[in-house]
């Protein structure tokens, strides 16, 4: 099924999943007529990318690195999709216990060489999770749908 945004995320712990609930709340609210698909980095592939017209991206920081399942999902869409996706709209949320430079580094690496091109600040998490930064996951999400609804992004 073809969606306008697709948010690819993977949580093991749960934390992460927190922030995509919020994230996903915040894409449906204002996504006006525009569909929304929550896939985890198992189950998304390049079809999915490729039939998007943003994709927002959620992984768990772990050992200084991006998850496992997001690195997955990266290596399975890369070559389907380079040059295929060019400039496509996107944006990031990292949930870490401590330093996540690593992990939204590694993210941003590979999507640049994509070519897609990030449209909102990373929504750096790290620790406990603050009612701030739930509001935060709502508005990545809402600005996401209200950019690429608007054709902004």
């Amino acid at each position: 099924m073809a969606a306008d945004i697709l948010v690819v995320h993977h949580s093991r712990g749960g934390e992460t999943a927190r922030l995509t609930e919020e994230v996903l709340s915040g894409a449906e609210e204002a996504r006006g007529a525009l569909s929304v698909t929550l896939l985890d980095a198992f189950a998304a592939g390049p079809d999915d990318v490729l039939e998007a017209r943003g994709v927002i991206l959620g992984t768990p920081a772990r050992f200084g690195y991006m998850s496992g399942a997001m690195k997955d999902f990266l290596e399975r869409i890369y070559h389907p999709c380079l040059e295929r996706a060019l400039r496509r709209p996107f944006a990031l949320y990292v949930k870490g216990d401590s330093d996540i430079t690593g992990a939204v580094e590694s993210v941003e690496r590979i999507v640049r060489g994509l070519g897609w091109k990030r449209v909102l600040p990373v929504l750096e998490v790290v620790g406990a999770i603050q009612p701030p930064d739930l509001e935060a996951a709502h508005d990545l999400g809402a600005t996401m749908a209200a950019g690429i609804e608007s054709g902004i992004f």
